[in-house]
């Protein structure tokens, strides 16, 4: 314990020190330093014991007292006395003292203990420190608290050690609530530090009184930070961690760039100019698509800068990194032609229900267009959202020839027709024998060479065909073993059905766990090349939202 008042003055100089060095609130400190005293001295006195410790915020005296709650049938000795008991003990006594449990809360604890402090004084300065044993007697009920005081003690070398475990921990997690409190508002900026140190490929950057990380993959490759470099990042994450970072910044992240773009664009900045996508592959490359509110404002050239001021100032910040910047459109066609630059674009066919986009292109404009590994058309399709694929004039024609007969001879081997007439009906449209089937003959009367009787005959070849169909299917799914729950489905046809039997999936349960990547299809890429995906449903040409409702509905079912 502290006993000389030079020990006492230094411990508030200690706490006044440490809160202005951490920029914590002093009071955090006496706390702190209360509840390790408190700890130090359970290893003393029992740690089966409710003591309190008080440190006096003027003189720094430190009082200790053991603390016993009145009750009607005591459970626990330590902690715990009964009415008839505390009669018995010396009420009087200067090291005793009654606090009624209405003012005995855990938050008014303090505030009682430094009234008994300051009561003290009075009663000695007018020589009556003692309350008579009768009056006390009169005074206490259930539920009152008995304090008493304990004698000043030197702790150990294990209760001390103790004591600094718990005052170091205590200060850790205040100075990473205060760190946390002072950054939680400044997520999705950024910040401006100096390197620190580097740990196993990640970077700790100091902000001055806290320090943030920005992790390996969140750098520019190939870029080398040493320390004592100042250094920009945006902060993507804050969060309360007990160990490691709480700040999260990142050099590589969209909004990096976006955010300097901010910084260096008057415009931007005004909110005359929005920036509406942005995409990168860090270090290397990145597009950035910008709207004018103003057409007056040529949004490109005002992010260009005079003679390229502005964006080479960005292209500096991110280490060399190309930045292409493209006017936004509301017409799709027009965007990805842009997005695409500097390949000339002949022809593009969108399919806005499945996202995906057919960019048709000459031979010699190809190589722009993908890019060094694929990298043009990756970030065109980051940009804008769509799935690209790229194809040359003479992959169309194939492309098309080949859907072509590929309809043709469904229709000629499901409708037992001629090919002449399979070519006819797919020329129309027709693609499915389930459209056949649905179509009224009025319709498929109309087509030139195909009267009211052809016409009957084809919805009779179809009906069959489908009816048979449906026979073999339900024999099928009956041998592959599908769960009834499954077969139940709503949205899922026998064909899709036997798909999902053929591949392995055979329970609700299995199906429900599938992402909509894997009924549909997906692109992904290895070593800079891009390659497609199968997806187990993707030849009956399911979109997005149906994929989606589809496993929604699943795990609603299984995971009830």
């Amino acid at each position: 314990m502290l006993n000389k008042r030079s020990d006492k003055v230094e411990l508030l100089r200690i706490a006044e020190a440490v809160a202005l060095e951490k920029s914590i609130n002093k009071e955090i400190i006496l706390s702190t330093m209360e509840s390790a005293i408190q700890k130090a001295a359970k290893t003393r006195f029992g740690f089966e014991n409710d003591i309190r410790a008080k440190i006096d915020r003027e003189s720094g005296d430190i009082s200790l007292h053991k603390v016993l709650k009145i009750v009607e049938n005591p459970e626990n000795p330590n902690t715990e006395i009964s009415l008839k008991e505390a009669n018995k003990i010396d009420l009087a006594s200067e090291n005793i003292d009654v606090y009624k449990s209405e003012i005995i809360e855990e938050d008014k604890i303090e505030e009682a203990v430094e009234e008994k402090l300051e009561k003290s004084l009075e009663d000695n300065e007018n020589n009556n420190s003692k309350i008579s044993k009768k009056e006390k007697d009169e005074d206490i009920s259930l539920g009152d608290q008995i304090f008493e005081i304990l004698p000043p003690v030197d702790f150990g070398r294990i209760a001390a050690q103790t004591a600094r475990q718990v005052i170091t921990q205590s200060v850790r997690a205040a100075e990473r609530e205060r760190q946390y409190n002072d950054f939680i508002d400044k997520k999705g900026e950024i910040l401006s530090g100096i390197v620190k140190r580097l740990e196993y490929g990640n970077v700790i950057v100091d902000l001055n009184r806290s320090e943030a990380i920005i992790r390996k993959e969140e750098q520019i490759p190939r870029e080398i930070l040493k320390n004592g470099d100042r250094i920009k990042a945006y902060c993507y994450d804050v969060v309360r961690e007990n160990k490691g970072q709480q700040i999260h910044l990142s050099r590589a992240h969209p909004k990096f760039m976006e955010k300097l773009f901010f910084q260096e664009v008057p415009e931007i900045y005004d909110g005359i100019i929005e920036i509406k996508h942005s995409a990168r592959d860090p270090g290397s490359r990145a597009k950035i698509c910008v709207s004018s509110k103003d057409s007056s404002i040529d949004p490109v050239g005002a992010c260009v800068g005079m003679r390229g001021s502005r964006v080479q100032s960005v292209v500096n910040e991110l280490h060399g990194e190309k930045i292409d910047i493209v006017h936004w459109s509301d017409d799709t066609a027009a965007l990805i032609v842009s997005a695409l630059a500097p390949a000339e674009i002949q022809k593009v066919i969108i399919d806005d229900q499945n996202k995906k986009v057919e960019v048709i292109l000459t031979e010699e404009n190809l190589s722009k267009a993908i890019g060094r590994r694929g990298q043009n058309v990756r970030l065109a399709s980051k940009l804008i959202d769509y799935e690209i694929d790229i194809l040359t004039e003479k992959e169309e024609s194939e492309k098309k020839q080949s859907d072509f007969k590929e309809k043709t001879e469904v229709f000629t081997k499901n409708l037992e027709v001629d090919e002449t007439l399979g070519q006819l009906l797919v020329a129309e449209g027709y693609s499915s024998v389930e459209e056949i089937n649905q179509a009224p003959i009025e319709e498929i009367s109309k087509i030139e060479a195909i009267d009211e009787d052809t016409a009957k005959e084809l919805k009779e070849r179809a009906d069959e065909y489908l009816k048979k169909e449906k026979e073999i299917i339900a024999k099928k799914l009956n041998e592959l073993g599908l769960e009834e729950s499954l077969i139940n489905l709503n949205g899922l046809t026998p064909g899709m059905l036997v798909t999902l039997g053929e591949k392995k999936i055979k329970t609700l349960v299995e199906f429900a766990e599938l992402s909509t990547d894997e009924l549909i299809g997906s692109y992904d890429e290895k070593k800079g090349k891009r390659f497609k995906i199968e997806g187990y449903l993707e030849e009956f040409a399911l979109t997005r939202a149906e994929a989606d409702n589809l496993i929604l509905s699943a795990r609603d079912i299984a995971f009830k």
